[in-house]
């Protein structure tokens, strides 16, 4: 009965960067733990953009279900706090079928906001903010960070003094509730406490992820990456959207308008999915509460997570 307790509050997260391997690793341990998954790439939400953002095909899923894949159309809103608003209550739902809930991703902000929660700022003030602005212009910043020292010390030395935007969003947040940035993370934070989590990230040679990601790139094209960009564009989803403008969709756009050749576009693609990759690893390597394994140690994923959940 302990163990089936401390089971029901927790969550597993598989994380990296692209190309990395989440994918067939989560399902792998999916199948091994009788999980599910959450999706945890923010382009893997959208419908029919599937080839340019690797999103595992029915065989690839073995029978695992796969929660927030394909939910909204190109040209509809998702973002990090819708993601956290949808995932929490799924979360609850596997958890409540007593099976582990695994959440295999590299969108870092995504998973971060279901771990730790978003903080939601009241709406901007624009004649209260404009005054700070003509205050800050006319006598510095310096002159504000005193008023918000006096104010709220907590919060003041948190700040720098010549940090402008920071310092004339806390005199608003203040002025609007009468509470200070800190106090409302801290009551948010009680509000939705932060999931029981074990993050796995998955860390490999830097070297044999660039030679993954031309080998995706290279069978994204083969795929019909081409043909599905175009099939988006005859649909009406503009090129200006921010799906359209993802790594991979935005070059073969560029393609298709006749801007660069095939050569140039693979090449474009390798090196911005590359400075993606880079991204997330730091992004990744700042969390220090994290395990990190190779994404071949299946074995040693496995043991972490039993130990974790007190199998």
């Amino acid at each position: 009965m302990a163990s089936r307790m401390a089971q029901e509050k927790k969550t597993v997260v598989i994380a990296g960067p692209t190309a990395a391997g989440k994918t067939s690793l989560g399902v792998a341990l999916a199948l091994a733990l009788n999980g599910e998954i959450i999706n945890a790439d923010s382009m893997q939400v959208y419908r029919g953009m599937d080839i340019g953002t690797a999103k595992p095909t029915g065989e690839e899923k073995k029978g695992i279900p796969h929660h927030l894949m394909d939910v909204v159309d190109p040209d509809e809103e998702f973002n990090a706090a819708i993601f956290r608003n949808t995932a929490l209550p799924i979360t609850r739902e596997i958890i409540s079928k007593k099976k582990i809930c695994l959440v295999v991703g590299g969108t870092g902000l995504y998973i971060q906001s279901l771990l730790k929660g978003i903080f939601e700022c009241p709406p901007v003030d624009p004649d209260f903010r404009e005054s700070l602005r003509k205050e800050c212009d006319d006598r510095g910043p310096q002159r504000l960070h005193q008023r918000l020292m006096r104010l709220n010390p907590k919060t003041a030395v948190t700040i720098h003094p010549n940090d402008r935007a920071r310092i004339i969003r806390a005199l608003e947040i203040i002025h609007l509730t009468g509470k200070s940035p800190l106090d409302l993370k801290r009551e948010q934070s009680q509000t939705n406490p932060p999931l029981r989590t074990l993050k796995l990230y998955l860390k490999v040679d830097r070297e044999m992820l660039y030679r993954r990601i031309d080998k995706r790139t290279e069978d994204m094209i083969k795929a019909g990456l081409i043909d599905e960009t175009e099939n988006l564009l005859k649909q009406g989803y503009s090129p200006d959207l921010k799906p359209m403008k993802a790594i991979g969709y935005r070059h073969i756009i560029d393609y298709l308008e006749e801007k660069c050749s095939l050569s140039d576009t693979l090449g474009k693609i390798r090196r911005d999915t590359r400075r993606y990759a880079k991204r997330q690893m730091t992004w990744f390597k700042a969390d220090q509460d994290a395990a990190w394994i190779d994404p071949s140690d299946f074995d040693i994923a496995l043991e972490k997570i039993k130990r974790f959940l007190n199998l």
